[in-house]
């Protein structure tokens, strides 16, 4: 059951507190409830209902975006683990893949998840294990030669133990960073979301071996609280 602020101003309080507050129900987790609160009262979650996007981390891409400018119209992009699509939300007018910027190149962008994804105009949405054999090759096929971003915002399920959840995460990305190198062309840029700490040495290694520059960005729409961040390496030297 969700408690909302009364409005009412009472004597010696000063300003209301306008927080959602939620009490735990029989049966829901103290973990649950807090998660479910955080929620709530999140700005980034509020305005992502507010503008249409299917979730807050539509934002994070936005501001990783901004500042590295890699969706560019014409850009040819392949989001791993797209579901529920916010990624690709932000893609596909950045991309021009709809050709709606006259005069700018019309970009292309291949959504994969294991799960089905509710389709979104200007994007092609396959259901696909990325690990599989041949996926690169799947993948070049649907878009019509090499990709020049490609970029996950996957997350191995979560175990409850936080190293083990960061041992899982860095080797999910270093399997999409493989994948990265078959289906990027020169110049080519790879962004995923790792969790720090420290085993993602090796994988920053990996990359500094593959791409001209390699850097970690954490994106105000990142909670502060939360170990997550994104290494955004840029000019794949093929």
């Amino acid at each position: 059951m969700v408690k909302k602020p009364t409005g009412k101003n009472t004597s010696g309080r000063g300003q209301r507190d306008l927080t959602v507050k939620v009490k735990t129900a029989r049966g829901r987790k103290l973990s649950s409830t807090l998660w479910l609160q955080r929620q709530l009262n999140d700005p980034y979650v509020q305005r992502a209902q507010a503008e249409g996007y299917r979730g807050r981390a539509a934002y994070k891409i936005m501001e990783i975006d901004d500042k590295f400018r890699f969706l560019v119209p014409g850009a040819r992009v392949v989001d791993l683990g797209c579901a529920p699509g916010g990624w690709m939300q932000v893609a596909v007018p950045r991309i021009n893949a709809l050709g709606e910027k006259r005069g700018k190149s019309v970009g292309r962008i291949i959504g994969v998840d294991l799960q089905e994804v509710e389709p979104l105009p200007g994007a092609e949405i396959h259901q696909l294990d990325f690990m599989e054999d041949d996926a690169d090759e799947k993948v070049k096929d649907w878009l019509g030669g090499e990709a020049d971003v490609v970029m996950s915002d996957m997350a191995a399920a979560s175990s409850g133990h936080k190293q083990t959840d960061h041992l899982r995460i860095i080797s999910l990305c270093e399997t999409a960073a493989y994948f990265a190198f078959d289906v990027l062309s020169p110049g080519g840029t790879f962004v995923a979301k790792v969790l720090a700490g420290g085993a993602e040495g090796e994988l920053q290694k990996l990359l500094k071996q593959k791409f001209d520059k390699v850097v970690n960005f954490k994106p105000p729409a990142s909670r502060s609280d939360s170990s997550e961040k994104f290494v955004v390496a840029t000019g794949y030297r093929g």
